[in-house]
């Protein structure tokens, strides 16, 4: 149903928050690759901005991972792409990962077509 792309700076991010992090972050990509609506728990628009985030709860931290899609609607997208991911501190730790998504984003998209 829907095709995700992770990025290497994702990639390390998740390898770098441990084995339950990175269990639960491969179990929700699976969810999300077959399910059309995902709840908000785990997808939700971030204001403003062009991404989507995928929630992560490992304790009683969240790890976000940004998205970019190819539709306007993340129901409708065929495929979704794991930029990067932060710990969830404050709301400012958002501007600093969207300002990093967006230039992974960029570098993404010389190579590949979303």
């Amino acid at each position: 149903m829907r095709e995700i792309d992770i990025t290497e700076n994702c990639l390390e991010y998740i390898d770098g928050q441990g084995q339950r992090v990175s269990y639960k972050f491969f179990q929700l990509i699976e969810i999300i690759e077959e399910i059309k609506i995902v709840h908000t728990n785990f997808v939700k628009k971030l204001t403003n901005s062009r991404f989507y985030e995928l929630r992560i709860k490992a304790g009683n931290e969240y790890r976000v991972i940004i998205f970019a899609i190819n539709h306007l609607n993340f129901s409708e997208c065929t495929k979704a792409v794991c930029l990067n991911g932060f710990l969830k501190k404050s709301n400012n730790d958002y501007v600093k990962a969207i300002k990093e998504a967006e230039k992974i984003l960029e570098e993404y998209l010389k190579t590949k077509e979303l």
